[in-house]
């Protein structure tokens, strides 16, 4: 009787929030849709992926809209219907606008916007209203995990069922049955649940309704972890102090991720500070004493871009580090701080990273530019703004170049790097730089090099040869055996040795084959496609002949040629 009671409420929940957000649940129900037909056809463009995007950004746009409508309480069908299809219109010009590809600026331009209109979904019922936010926040917050936790423990139950079906009753269920159960739980049942859990405009919530397993978690696990990790990192930049060594790749990211986790402990807190002393001194103190790390986060950062400029991950870092300066700063001295200001401010500042002649991808391109300018000048190869090849560059500025080139390439245009010919690519850097491409590699100078094998064949001659090898069943420093014979491939060394009847006839370091190709087509990080033949070794001495066929040879080349990987099959013909 409890549990038809209970389904009874889960289905009235669903009908008020089919009723309440009735467009968030038609674009969510769409990009289901949508992803299962990516999922039955084959295409060539991202067509569908991009529309999927689209139905799932109208999400948060639907709500946002929806919880507007209800915060100046209107009620006028036809203002309704102007508001959402102003929000549908927004949706095509965004689309056709600033989603014409998916490459790494319409991805991460995508997902900042989407980021900030969830944001915006939490803070616009209680904008102007600053009594019971943080209580409101933390209601959505716990109704969001419980969602999850129930759709995990549905979609783990309708798993169960499919493949119990598909092994005791032999009824095929194909692997992408799965997925599109995953669809539905996540965009049908997750979204129902969760909507139908959001308070209305008008609804009180009291402090009582604290969750107490949030309450514990937060107090007692949290707060102390907190403490003790700032303790850990006050003593971590005493040492830098005395040893005058800055970390400067790992600073960064262990104060802004612990900011972050503070900022939000810190919102979680409020509503119950005067319960407890322990948190009423937290939070009292922990804007304070984050200032100084925040500080040295800068000073990481800045050094970081002073050698090697502005990227859209250092601005990103940038930006958000000015942001929690700011809003500590504002905790610190403001005597009735209103935590409203957290998101607001946030999804502004999210918005403003990448849109304008601001945003991470402009500043970032112009800085780039200017790094690339000044090696130039530096090095006198701009004559009548053209480029002068010029062989005998600095090593180092061979792979600055090559590095703020293949940035521009991964992440923009090489029509934006400015002195460059029209219609430049990386495998002209020899004649236009008068240099090959070279990158670096973790810190140290590599050049990147790739032989990949171009062939047609869809099979393998092995006319004239006793034994077939495949370098996948050759492990590192072991051996693979046929009868007695015994080959053995050592991939740190790139040995490969032969012993028949225990006798070694055959060894060879295959890096003497790389830097023979490296002579003659040089290093390319992209890849030097060759023929079936340019990929093939045959070696012999009068014991045994040996014929390596390679696909794919990929590695670097500091102080001598290193590949990393290979992957060839070998014949062997014993002589008798």
């Amino acid at each position: 009787m409890k549990i038809a009671l209970y389904m009874k409420k889960i289905l009235s929940g669903f009908y008020l929030s089919i009723k309440r957000f009735p467009l968030t649940i038609a674009f969510s129900a769409s990009t289901a849709l949508v992803l299962i037909l990516i999922s039955e056809t084959v295409s060539k463009d991202n067509l569908l992926k991009r529309v999927a995007m689209i139905f799932a950004l109208g999400i948060p746009v639907s709500l946002c809209i929806k919880l507007c409508l209800e915060k100046i309480d209107e009620r006028n069908i036809y203002k309704t219907i102007i508001y959402y299809l102003s929000g549908i219109l927004l949706l095509i010009v965004y689309y056709f606008l600033f989603l014409k590809t998916m490459d790494m600026l319409p991805i991460t331009r995508y997902i900042a916007v989407s980021a900030s209109l969830y944001l915006a979904f939490l803070f616009i019922p209680y904008l102007l209203k600053r009594e019971q936010f943080e209580m409101y926040i933390i209601v959505v917050f716990t109704s969001f995990f419980v969602t999850m936790i129930y759709s995990i423990v549905l979609y783990s139950g309708l798993s169960a069922i499919l493949f119990t079906i598909d092994k005791l009753l032999g009824i095929r269920i194909l692997g992408k049955i799965y997925y599109y159960t995953w669809l539905f739980v996540i965009f049908i049942f997750f979204l129902l649940y969760f909507l139908s859990q959001i308070p209305d405009n008008n609804e009180k919530i009291i402090t009582k309704s604290y969750p107490k397993l949030l309450r514990i978690l937060i107090l007692y696990i949290i707060m102390p972890l907190l403490t003790t990790y700032t303790i850990i990192l006050y003593i971590y930049f005493g040492k830098i102090a005395v040893t005058a060594q800055w970390p400067v790749g790992i600073v960064s990211h262990l104060v802004l991720w612990y900011s972050i986790i503070v900022t939000i402990v810190l919102f979680f807190i409020t509503p119950i500070k005067s319960e407890n002393s322990w948190s009423s001194i937290f939070l009292k103190l922990s804007p304070k004493i984050i200032l100084p790390p925040i500080i040295m986060m800068f000073i990481s950062i800045g050094i970081r871009i002073n050698a090697y400029g502005v990227t859209e991950r250092r601005y990103f870092v940038a930006i958000l580090g000015i942001w929690l300066f700011f809003i500590m700063i504002y905790l610190s001295f403001t005597k009735r701080p209103e935590n409203i200001i957290i998101p607001t401010t946030l999804s502004i500042v999210i918005l403003i990273s990448v849109f304008g002649p601001q945003s991470s991808y402009e500043i970032s391109k112009m800085s780039q530019n200017s790094r690339f300018e000044k090696i130039l000048i530096k090095n006198e190869m701009i004559k009548d703004d053209k480029i002068q090849s010029k062989p005998n560059v600095s090593q180092n500025d061979k792979y600055e170049i090559s590095n703020i080139l293949d940035y521009f390439e991964k992440n923009h245009s090489l029509n934006d790097v400015k002195h460059i010919p029209k219609g430049f690519k990386l495998d002209d850097m020899s004649s236009v730089f008068g240099f090959p491409f070279m990158l670096e590699n973790y810190g140290s100078p590599m050049e990147q090099f790739n032989f990949v094998r171009n062939d047609s064949k869809k099979y393998i001659d092995i006319t004239g040869y006793d034994y077939f090898f495949d370098v996948k069943n050759l492990s590192n420093d072991s051996n693979m055996s046929s009868s007695y014979l015994i080959a053995s491939y050592n991939y740190d060394t790139s040995i490969i040795k032969i012993i028949y009847k225990g006798n070694e006839i055959y060894t060879k370091n295959l890096n003497s084959f790389v830097q023979n190709l490296i002579d003659k087509y040089g290093v390319s990080s992209k890849g030097n496609s060759l023929s079936s033949e340019e990929m093939t070794l045959i070696e012999e001495n009068e014991k045994v002949k040996v014929k390596f066929i390679f696909s794919n040879i990929f590695g670097n080349r500091s102080e001598g040629t290193n590949a990393k990987g290979f992957d060839f099959y070998m014949l062997v013909k014993i002589k008798k």
